[in-house]
């Protein structure tokens, strides 16, 4: 292997993890040494990382065309491993496809064929009807999430990706969900399987809180205020409830974005920064948000409106009592209201009105250059420690772009650093920074 690509040492050290988990190291010797691998382990476990290193391994430096084709259920989780597979800097090219952003965009990237692809079905499939796609190289395919690509109505473009892929050797199966059905279509006929969905399953406590009032908003704001730490996701099942709550606690000055299908892509993608970096504790969010996005682990989830399908229901539990960490998940219900029989287990208790919900201290800066500008991480700290004057502690978490980037940092030295560093130099751009609304 050159230079120009990355063993696989030498990414984990990029990345700054010192050993995979156990999770990681199966599935790295699973995909390494089978055609067919199942993985099964819960959201937040790091799966991504795990067919990654295997399948990455196994790329030829000399092809130029597509060598790896992931096919995701949403936006989100394709642009999530996009971000990864760039961090990672082993030397291969990928690139996102997804619906919602402009097919001549794909096009135009796409002339330059990534060693990954990933995308949702859709437009996958939109790209290999007009022959954007080369498929003659594509060997491996992974299926991250498959359940939920069936479950949000892909399974006729799957089928259509899968028939039209000939020369596939390997494929990896992802899910977070314990009894999944493999369809015939994706011909899996001796895989090796890795559970990991039961194993040291950290506890989630279940609790219900009922409201005296049908819209169960002032009763919202009591349990947020009575919850104090920690950051968590208000589950709706409707959008105009999510605009009816959103509107409530703007009312009642708790910080929060909104998370819907509804948004336009860029609206989404930074009210999942904002709630990753800690600018904002509350997400207020649909079943989009259930699985398959990139948040840190919560300390607690809020079901407003209860979903009608028990498998969402876990799905949305399943963002918090992850990893090594407990977790809450209330259950709002009004007083007149019967739970639904698949709350099982659950705890009453009352709320009252206390002290008012705490709201973060950090703020969100956006800065105009990027990857594409050979801006790097260490570039920005370098600018907020020396021109900005910041301790280590005051540098939260900085998402790099390609043509821009987010750092967050202390509220209260924002117009400061504002006005320190707007229309500074990094590296040979001049960046304009601002606060990101």
């Amino acid at each position: 292997m050159s230079n120009t690509f990355k063993d696989q040492e030498a990414i984990l050290k990029k990345l700054g993890i010192v050993q995979l988990n156990d999770m990681q190291k199966d599935a790295h010797k699973s995909i390494l040494s089978n055609s067919e691998t199942i993985l099964l382990s819960p959201t937040g476990t790091g799966k991504t990382l795990a067919f990654l290193l295997p399948t990455i391994a196994q790329l030829d430096a000399s092809i130029q065309q597509v060598q790896v084709l992931i096919l995701v259920p949403s936006r989100e989780l394709a642009i999530q491993i996009e971000q990864v597979v760039r961090e990672m800097g082993s030397g291969f090219k990928a690139n996102a496809v997804y619906g919602g952003r402009s097919g001549s965009k794909d096009r135009l990237e796409l002339k330059h064929p990534p060693a990954i692809l990933i995308g949702t079905p859709g437009r996958v499939a939109d790209h290999l009807r007009r022959e954007v796609i080369e498929v003659n190289h594509i060997k491996t395919l992974i299926l991250d999430e498959f359940d939920k690509s069936l479950e949000v109505g892909f399974e006729n473009e799957m089928k259509e990706i899968i028939s039209s892929l000939t020369a596939i050797e390997k494929k990896v199966l992802t899910s977070a969900t314990q009894r999944v059905e493999i369809p015939s279509f994706l011909s899996i006929k001796n895989p090796n399987p890795l559970d990991y969905l039961g194993n040291n399953k950290p506890q989630l406590n279940l609790k219900v809180v009922t409201s005296p009032t049908p819209d169960k908003l002032e009763t919202l704001a009591s349990l947020l205020s009575h919850i104090k730490d920690g950051n968590g996701i208000i589950f709706c099942s409707l959008k105009d409830t999510i605009q009816t709550v959103s509107d409530y606690l703007y009312e009642t000055d708790i910080d929060h974005d909104c998370f819907y299908g509804g948004l336009d892509q860029v609206d989404r993608e930074r009210a999942l920064l904002k709630f990753r970096n800690g600018t904002h504790r509350i997400l207020v969010a649909t079943d989009l948000a259930a699985r398959g996005i990139d948040v840190p682990d919560l300390s607690f989830i809020i079901h407003f409106q209860l979903p009608v399908k028990k498998e969402e229901f876990i799905h949305r539990n399943g963002r918090t009592a992850r990893m090594k960490n407990d977790g809450t998940a209330y259950v709002m219900i009004w007083q007149r209201e019967e739970l639904p029989s698949f709350v099982e287990g659950a705890e009453l208790m009352e709320v009252k009105s206390g002290k008012r919900f705490v709201n973060s201290s950090w703020k969100t800066l956006f800065i105009s250059g990027g990857r594409k500008d050979k801006i790097s991480k260490g570039d920005i700290a370098g600018l907020f420690f020396k021109q900005g004057q910041l301790s280590k502690s005051e540098l939260g978490i900085i998402e790099l772009k390609q043509d821009c980037a987010f750092v967050s940092i202390p509220s209260e030295k924002s117009a400061q650093l504002i006005k320190l560093l707007n229309n500074t130099k990094l590296k040979k751009k001049k960046v304009r920074i601002s606060l990101l609304d």
